[in-house]
């Protein structure tokens, strides 16, 4: 019997656990370890963050569909790693031995390398459900009383596409209050471009992205580093193609939502070979550790080099369906290792996202996720807006079932276009 444990209960750690149950069977010990005792569909978070949603129902307590599969879980959180000893130390004291681990534990979220930045300074966040309910306190008391809005993404951040979509999401609200023509809004942004997202753009993503700004009224600083945030002021750098500050502004705003920089977890910070400087996790094409070979990562805890550099530092996205691929390709690798055979299983890290906009959507395709690619382009209509509200649904249904049927995913692909994603 191999003891399997997986660090993280996100879209990434629960089909992780779900999937390997289906492959592995009973013979094996699966436990799955979060700092929750609950599983949140991060990409609803915009939407609760206006009111569109409730916590319940983006939630879902995990230990009951964990413990239907026979998978163990405990809540405890991750102290330490003890890479020699194959061990882990819990937040109660507890240890938890392995003979593969998978690491699917999300981001950590780097508020503090600017000041007043985020939840516990002047800003709102939608990276975890906690934060978009404290963004939707302060929505509705902004609404009482609009003004200037200031949003986006610090400089270093590489998930962009829940700025743009509240952007768009916060225009639509204020438009059905009949309040939009109160509040100027500004969107800022590392990226070189507008449409860059991480990826150097996608299609026409910079000239879609574009139009809609303008459309709806909002303007945009790109090449921009946030220089400081106070109580309704933020000082914002417009930087050069060389990132060389050229023109220093201050913003007002009677709320603002940034996105921050990531970095890994702290308990995989110091590491040496397992992580980078910023402390994601390093992988091979298998998904696995180079260094530790019985460690797997898939998910935004993954260190991803972006393909060239911008002006001001950028990060990669990882996308939901380039997390399935990632585990489809952990769980083959790790059941093929079980049984002596090589590891072979790839990801495949494409790129597909469904960017809501309040009442309407754009897709973006890109296979291979990093240019040159295959396949690239985007597309606009109110489908994407309903296919994404089928998706909540779907994965939110996939999570309480413990279901790793594709179908869902499958019907999406077809309907897009694109062969199906695992390989």
């Amino acid at each position: 019997m191999k003891r399997i444990v997986v660090v993280g209960a996100g879209i990434g750690g629960l089909p992780m656990a779900y999937e390997l149950h289906e492959k592995l069977g009973k013979q094996h010990e699966i436990t799955v370890v979060s700092d929750t005792s609950y599983f949140q569909f991060v990409p609803s978070n915009p939407w609760l963050a206006v009111g569109w949603r409730q916590r319940g129902d983006i939630c879902v307590d995990v230990a009951g569909p964990l413990g239907r599969k026979g998978i163990g879980f405990r809540s405890d959180g991750l102290r330490r790693l003890d890479v020699d000893n194959r061990r882990l130390e819990l937040g109660n004291g507890d240890t938890l031995d392995y003979d593969y681990l998978v690491i699917a534990t999300g981001p950590r979220l780097a508020f503090e390398e600017i000041q007043g930045l985020g939840p516990a300074g002047f800003t709102q966040s939608v990276c975890h459900v906690d934060h978009a309910e404290k963004a939707r306190e302060a929505w509705h008391d902004f609404v009482r009383n609009p003004g200037p809005i200031v949003v986006g993404a610090a400089q270093g951040a590489s998930c962009f596409g829940p700025a743009y979509e509240f952007a768009f999401i916060m225009d639509a609200d204020l438009r059905k209050r009949k309040i939009r023509h109160k509040v100027p809004m500004t969107y800022i942004t590392p990226e070189p471009y507008i449409g860059h997202m991480g990826l150097d753009g996608v299609g026409d993503s910079k000239s879609l992205l574009e139009g809609e700004f303008r459309e709806r009224h909002i303007d945009w600083i790109t090449n921009a580093k946030i220089l400081g945030v106070e109580a309704g002021r933020m000082t914002v750098a417009a930087c050069d193609t060389q990132g060389e500050p050229v023109r220093e502004q201050t913003l007002p705003f009677a709320y603002a939502m940034i996105l921050p920089a990531f970095t890994g977890i702290d308990p995989l910070r110091d590491i040496e070979g397992l992580v980078n400087p910023r402390g994601f996790v390093v992988v091979d094409q298998h998904q696995r550790n180079p260094k530790y070979p019985e460690i797997y990562a898939v998910g935004v805890c993954v260190a991803i080099a972006p393909q060239k550099p911008t002006p001001v530092p950028t990060g990669v996205p990882k996308t939901g369906y380039m997390i399935e691929s990632m585990v489809a390709a952990c769980v083959e690798n790790i059941a093929a290792d079980i049984e002596g055979s090589p590891v072979v299983a790839e990801a495949t890290w494409n790129a597909i996202c469904l960017a809501d906009m309040g009442d309407n959507g754009i897709a973006f395709v890109a296979l291979p996720q990093i240019p040159p690619r295959n396949v690239t382009w985007a597309r606009k209509g109110k489908w994407v807006h309903m296919a994404k509200i089928a998706f909540e649904k779907y994965f939110l249904r996939k999570i309480r079932t413990g279901n790793t049927d594709p179908y869902y995913e499958q019907q999406v692909l077809k309907m897009l276009g694109i062969e199906k994603l695992h390989k």
